[in-house]
């Protein structure tokens, strides 16, 4: 395994993020204004998807 000159493990770069090129995004609805929005994942039904609007009310408060 080889180290960045920052320190970190090198295998796999970009600190989680894929980047290869733009993200494929899903159509769904906003299960509390009901607007039609996009996502970056399929919705899978089992849980509620937010637009960027809602979501930002239903966030976890940051410490």
């Amino acid at each position: 395994m080889g180290y960045n000159d920052r320190g970190g493990n090198s295998r796999g770069g970009g600190g989680g993020f894929r980047s290869t090129g733009p993200r494929e995004m899903h159509k769904a609805t906003c299960s509390d204004c009901k607007q039609e929005t996009e996502v970056p994942f399929k919705p899978s039904g089992d849980r509620p998807v937010y637009c960027r609007e809602c979501f930002q009310k239903h966030r976890p408060a940051r410490y």
